[in-house]
C-alpha cells in the first residue's frame, strides 16, 4: 500500500480578491492566468505526480462541494471531505487527519492550500518527496520554508536553529505577519525563511500533537472515530465542526510544538493571497502594466493591474498604481498599496448593498 496522501485546503473565500472571487465562486475555482486551469486544478494536477489519486483529498465547505466534483472528476465522492462552516486550518487538518487515520494508521500526509503558485514545479515535486521521506522516519511536524526575496509583511516567518536531524533544521520560532521594520530586520539577518503554509507529517504525528496542544478540537474528533470513513461520518461532522475554536494550525501547533523542522525550498513560490501578487506575477508592459483577459488602451498610465471580462475595452489615462477588476455586477477601482482595505469594502458592500454583490 502507498503511505503518501495529499490534503488540499480549498475552503476559503478569497476575499482580498474581490469582486473577482465570490462566495459563489471563490478563487481557487478561477482560472486567473487564461491556462484552462483553475488554481484548485493546478494544485490537483502537480500532486498527481507522485501521490495516487485515490490518496488525494480535498477539503471545502458543503456549498462548494458541486464545484470540487465538477473540475476534479477524477476523485470519487468520498475523497472530498466537506465543512459544515469555515472553522480555520486547524479543524480542518483535524478532520483529514482522522479520516485519512481510519484509511491507513500508516499514512504520511502532505498538506497545502489550493491557490498556491509554483514555477519550478519538478524542483517543489522533488522537495515534497524528500519531506514525506523524512516523516515516515521521524515523529516530528515538517513545514516547506522559502527563502524571503524582500522585506514582505503578508507572510508569516520561520527563524531557523542550528539544530539539525538528518540535515533538516529544527524551527527557533514562528512570527506571524510582521510590520515593516521587523520584516526588514528578518530579511536582512539571513536567520528567516518565509513560512510556505505547506505541511508535511505522518498522520500518526499531527494527531498526537492534537491531542497535547489543541485538546479541545481533538476531543470532539476522538469521540467520534468509529464513524470516519463510513456514511454516517458527514452527520457527525456537521454536530461536532461548528463547536470547534476557529484557529489556524499555526497558532493552534506550530508554534507551541518542539519538534517542527523546516525543509527550505526555493522553486518560485507564491501564496497568489493579493491583486498585487498577481500583478508581480503576471505578464506586464514596458510601463509595468499587467491586463487580464480583457483588451485595453493605456495612456501616460504605470504600474497598474487590470482584470475585467474579456469581452471588455478597458481606456486608462493618467492612472498609476491601481487595481481596476470587474466581475459580474461589481467593478472596483483601488490604489495597489491600499488593497489591504479591500477586506473592508467587501464588508461594507454586504452591509450597504447586500448579498447579491458578495
Amino acid at each position: 500500500m502507498n503511505n503518501s496522501y495529499c490534503v488540499i485546503m480549498s475552503g476559503g473565500i478569497g476575499s482580498r480578491f474581490w469582486p473577482a472571487s465570490r462566495t459563489t465562486y471563490p478563487k481557487q475555482f478561477l482560472d486567473f492566468f487564461g491556462t484552462g486551469r483553475s488554481l484548485l486544478q493546478q494544485t490537483f494536477d502537480r500532486f498527481r505526480q507522485i501521490i495516487p489519486i485515490e490518496n488525494i483529498y480535498i477539503v471545502t465547505n458543503k456549498k462548494y462541494k458541486g464545484l470540487t466534483m465538477e473540475q476534479l472528476p477524477e476523485l470519487k465522492e468520498n475523497q472530498i471531505l466537506l465543512e459544515p462552516q469555515r472553522r480555520n486550518t486547524a479543524p480542518c487538518i483535524a478532520f483529514a487527519a482522522n479520516r485519512i487515520r481510519a484509511v491507513n494508521p500508516k499514512a504520511n500526509m502532505v498538506v497545502a492550500p489550493s491557490d498556491h503558485l509554483i514555477l519550478k514545479e519538478q524542483d517543489f515535486l522533488k522537495r515534497i518527496c524528500e519531506g514525506l521521506e523524512f516523516v515516515s522516519k521521524h515523529r516530528t511536524l515538517l513545514t516547506l520554508g522559502m527563502k524571503p526575496n524582500r522585506a514582505e509583511t503578508g507572510y508569516g516567518y520561520i527563524q531557523i536553529d542550528t539544530e539539525k536531524l538528518d540535515n533538516i533544521s529544527k524551527i527557533k520560532t514562528f512570527t506571524e505577519k510582521p510590520n515593516k521594520e521587523l520584516a526588514k530586520v528578518f530579511y536582512e539577518s539571513g536567520e528567516f525563511m518565509w513560512n510556505s503554509g505547506i505541511f508535511l507529517w505522518n498522520v500518526q504525528t499531527i494527531l498526537s500533537a492534537f491531542d497535547e496542544l489543541l485538546p479541545d478540537i481533538a476531543s470532539r474528533f476522538n469521540n467520534g472515530q468509529e464513524y470516519f470513513n463510513t456514511p454516517k461520518e458527514e452527520e457527525f461532522i456537521d454536530n461536532i465542526f461548528p463547536a470547534c475554536p476557529n484557529i489556524s494550525i499555526d497558532y493552534g501547533i506550530l508554534e507551541k510544538a518542539s519538534n517542527i523542522y523546516v525543509l527550505t525550498a526555493d522553486f518560485g513560490w507564491s501564496d497568489l493571497g493579493t491583486w498585487g501578487s498577481l500583478h508581480e506575477l503576471s505578464p506586464k508592459d514596458e510601463n509595468q502594466n499587467a491586463v487580464l483577459k480583457c483588451d485595453a488602451l493605456l495612456y501616460d498610465s504605470h504600474d497598474n493591474l487590470i482584470s475585467l471580462p474579456k469581452d471588455k475595452l478597458v481606456v486608462l489615462h493618467k492612472m498609476d498604481g491601481y487595481i481596476v477588476a470587474e466581475s459580474g455586477n461589481v467593478l472596483m477601482i483601488c490604489k495597489k498599496e491600499n488593497e489591504q482595505e479591500i477586506r473592508q469594502f467587501v464588508i461594507d458592500t454586504q452591509l450597504k448593498k447586500g448579498d447579491e454583490f458578495i
